[in-house]
């Protein structure tokens, strides 16, 4: 489930597209107080920003620098300020995307999978840098020392996150939460099942730890 903050003054639309988004497993905080926003970001960890330009004591743009500053965070500007002056300047303090309002929330929706996507991406490409694993997220494609493994939608989400995850213990319900082909009501008995398809299709089942009573973690 990705974790999504809205900045918005607006609370009637902010309701609105809450209400929608949570139909694709997103969880959404709004925040009408940009100072308290740029804060919230500090002490909690979100997957996405949604960003008005126009608040209260804090223009948008101000809060996309200060964000931007601080953390490498997918930002979408929501905003009915037509100039294009604001949309430039949006995404040149690093803005991922720019939406005019009015817009309707099911391009809302797809804009967030497909600024997520970039993101998942870049993040793996960071990863590769440093590991044997090469992800191709669009193809859905994962090699490992130039192989290219034979996995489902399921293995495959569980290997890039862990993957993403490389070096930390990923539990069972991390992966319950945030890979979308695994169903909420699969059993930690399901997953396992999983990964030990995974590990025998790398041919190295040494290279996924299991951690007593947590999880998993991905060691090289």
């Amino acid at each position: 489930m990705n974790k999504i903050l809205m900045i918005e003054d607006d609370l009637e639309l902010a309701e609105i597209l809450t209400e929608y988004l949570e139909q694709f497993d997103f969880k959404v905080i709004t925040e009408d107080d940009p100072f308290k926003a740029v804060s919230i970001l500090k002490l909690e960890p979100f997957d996405l920003v949604i960003l008005d330009l126009t608040l209260p004591g804090m223009d948008g743009l101000e809060v996309c620098e200060a964000i931007r500053e601080r953390q490498d965070i997918p930002i979408i500007i929501s905003s009915a300020r037509s100039d294009v002056t604001d949309k430039v300047s949006a995404l040149e303090l690093g803005a991922d995307d720019y939406m005019p309002k009015p817009y309707d929330p099911r391009e809302l929706e797809a804009r967030i999978h497909s600024v997520l996507r970039r993101y998942e991406t870049k993040i793996l490409q960071k990863d590769e840098m440093k590991s044997d694993f090469k992800c191709d997220a669009s193809s859905m494609q994962i090699s490992y020392k130039g192989r290219a493994l034979d996995l489902t939608n399921a293995e495959y989400g569980i290997l890039s996150y862990m993957i993403q995850k490389q070096g930390n213990v990923v539990s069972r319900e991390d992966l319950i939460h945030n890979v979308n082909a695994i169903n909420e009501d699969s059993s930690n008995k399901s997953i396992d099942v999983m990964v030990g398809r995974i590990r025998n299709k790398l041919g190295d089942k040494s290279l996924i730890e299991s951690v007593r009573g947590v999880g998993y973690k991905l060691i090289k």
